[in-house]
């Protein structure tokens, strides 16, 4: 898609190189009818659980096949089925979401949790303050992680005060347990989220987890990295490649071993781009769009005089 982004078939695109580990073990671990509140980095998340990858290019080109049809950016996806929330742009909304919905679901007696990500430069957001109130005070069933992957877009984590002490501590303040993880060890990250996951369908409360991890790629489609990192920096992050960590655990272990991994791979390109070309047959950005009525829909639970008459003006 990053490439496809190139070709000038899409407006916008955002990647999670160097941050794998993290939403696919926790995607793996919890249930779909546990409800995530991700950022833009946890596609991994979606598609651990199985979401097509069809559907996910079609989000991303707005075209007439999108599910949300074309009612947001491209990389903020929405599938309520794979316990996705709806992606925001606005940094830190999804953290109080979490702890608002972990509070409902705790209310009605039910056993479902909500686990939700933010990065380490919206914890400087009021939003992420407040959440942790609620879930203090609250005893919310949340899992809230903050991903540190070094970078908020040009400002290093120091700016949102980084520096000054880790970001699992910012939870002691508020009586919530914290763990600092290894972001990069897919199996740290999922026994940090397992024991997390206990204490929330126990009845005791949140967690805040720190997955120090490093963000390998630009920010966006629309970042020059080189203008304010080194440009070989990932190569060096000292906790390496969260995809080649795990595969020498399984070869050294016995489990995976080099012929299993290449044919991984060749299997895993070719399933890429057998949907892109499926998605692109659709439509990219521009080529299709979803029917103009479809903006009338899904809003209102009953039209008003005002929407009847605005579709009578469009003709639909």
């Amino acid at each position: 898609m990053h490439r496809a982004h190139r070709q000038g078939k899409t407006s916008f695109y955002m990647k999670c190189t160097g941050e794998e580990a993290i939403a696919v073990a926790q995607g793996m671990l919890l249930s779909r009818e546990d409800m995530g509140f991700p950022t833009y980095r946890q596609q991994g998340l979606l598609i651990a659980r199985g979401y097509p990858l069809v559907d996910m290019m079609n989000q991303i080109y707005s075209n007439a096949q999108d599910p949300i049809k074309g009612r947001q950016l491209p990389i903020m996806y929405s599938a309520k089925d794979y316990g996705f929330f709806t992606i925001s742009g606005n940094l830190g909304t999804q953290v109080p979401q979490a702890v608002g919905w972990a509070m409902a679901s705790a209310y009605k007696g039910d056993d479902k949790i909500a686990i939700s990500w933010i990065g380490d430069g919206a914890t400087a957001e009021g939003d992420f303050h407040n959440a942790l109130t609620f879930a203090s005070v609250y005893r919310a069933p949340v899992i809230l992680n903050v991903v540190n992957n070094q970078w908020a877009i040009s400002s290093f984590m120091g700016i949102a005060g980084g520096l000054e002490t880790t970001f699992a501590s910012k939870a002691i303040g508020y009586g919530l347990p914290a763990l600092r993880v290894d972001g990069n060890d897919f199996l740290a990250v999922w026994a940090a989220t397992q024991w997390a996951e206990e204490r929330a369908r126990s009845n005791q409360g949140a967690t805040v987890i720190e997955l120090f991890t490093y963000r390998g790629a630009p920010h966006s489609t629309s970042d020059d990295p080189s203008r304010y990192r080194p440009g070989d920096e990932h190569e060096k992050w000292p906790l390496g490649d969260p995809l080649e960590r795990l595969r020498q655990h399984l070869t050294v272990i016995g489990e995976w071993d080099d012929e299993r991994h290449a044919a991984a791979l060749k299997a895993g390109v070719e399933q890429v781009r057998a949907a892109g070309k499926e998605a692109e047959a659709i439509g990219t950005l521009g080529q299709s769009r979803p029917s103009v009525k479809t903006m009338f829909e899904e809003v209102y639970a009953t039209e008003d005089w005002r929407l009847v008459e605005q579709r009578r003006e469009v003709g639909v």
